[in-house]
């Protein structure tokens, strides 16, 4: 087994490998935020969109972020600026998301974002990183933290979309996708839905108080979402991404998250909402026991996107991470 080579689950394995690129259609440009900048990187099999913010100094060390289900690099613009002169800071877009096209392999399983992450790091020597996953994004850097801890130094969990025994009521839907003909069928119950319902309902799922988006934050979301629908594989990445964290949910042994997060040697910040609508914050004393160097920030009225709502929490949160970590 290569540095690559992850255990795959049975919905993952050999059932993608026909799926074949198409070409994309036109839809509209990514929004780049001022002091980013946006770049492709081409890679066999695989293209991804980075999000950087070029560093006012040189010789800071690298962090890359990965977002959430159904998110993209933008879900950490309110996050990177605050960490300007303290890591050179990347974001990218998971295949199939943000602006990153879908793999040629058609894998969205947590093993195959894990891979596509770890190719990254490989191709561009920026390891070992500051890693900073949320929801989806902290269950595929939880892998990558276990299975390639060369390339972590700290790991920053976001509501990481780890296993739950009893999932949330309203964390359901979002699982319901991974069931064959839903994401089919909710498309089609859901074809007059504008985009402005469609993002009102995601920002009512996933912020603890949903006041706190500004005007502006809520028209940028609302543009996102109209360009992505106008994505051919817009839900196929979605369902195929769900199917792929209710399979790691029901993979037990070695290859089990909570088991890799036992395995994770880098030093840990986890964050937790008290109004998180698809991570459970009861969750979050499980975790801290889990990882073995860890510490864990709380915040109760934060909901599934602390980074988003709490940039600065968050922020000053790592910042005593690493500085604790720097002193030892």
């Amino acid at each position: 087994m290569d540095s690559t080579d992850l255990p795959e689950s049975g919905a993952d394995a050999g059932a993608e490998a026909s799926v074949v690129a198409a070409p994309l259609p036109m839809v509209s440009a990514v929004r780049v935020a001022e002091g980013e900048e946006l770049r492709t990187v081409a890679l066999p099999g695989l293209t991804l969109s980075v999000r950087s913010r070029p560093p006012g100094s040189t010789g800071l060390p690298p962090a890359l972020y990965v977002h959430g289900l159904g998110g993209s690099s933008q879900n950490w613009s309110a996050l990177m600026p605050l960490l300007d002169g303290v890591v050179d800071s990347e974001a990218l877009d998971l295949p199939g998301f943000g602006d990153s096209p879908p793999p040629d392999d058609g894998n969205y399983s947590i093993t195959g974002h894990a891979r596509a992450v770890i190719r990254y790091l490989e191709s561009s020597g920026r390891g070992p990183v500051h890693l900073f996953g949320n929801s989806l994004g902290g269950a595929v850097s939880t892998r990558v933290a276990a299975v390639r801890p060369d390339l972590v130094r700290s790991l920053t969990l976001v509501s990481p979309a780890l296993p739950e025994i009893r999932v949330q009521r309203t964390a359901v839907p979002t699982a319901l996708l991974a069931v064959p003909g839903v994401a089919g069928l909710f498309a089609k119950l859901s074809r007059d839905w504008t985009a402005e319902q469609r993002t009102r309902g995601v920002t009512g799922l996933c912020y603890g108080d949903p006041g706190r988006v500004t005007p502006e934050g809520f028209q940028a979301a609302v543009d996102e979402m109209e360009r992505r629908l106008g994505l051919p594989y817009f839900w196929d990445a979605m369902t195929r991404s769900a199917r792929g964290i209710v399979d790691a949910y029901t993979l037990g042994g070695q290859h089990g998250l909570w088991r890799q997060a036992e395995r994770v040697l880098a030093p840990t910040l986890l964050v937790y909402g008290g109004r998180d609508q698809l991570v459970s914050f009861r969750v979050a004393r499980k975790a801290a026991a889990k990882f073995r160097n860890s510490r864990l920030l709380a915040l109760p009225d934060a909901g599934h996107v602390a980074m988003m709502e709490y940039p600065e929490a968050v922020a000053e949160a790592f910042l005593g991470l690493i500085k604790t970590e720097t002193r030892s």
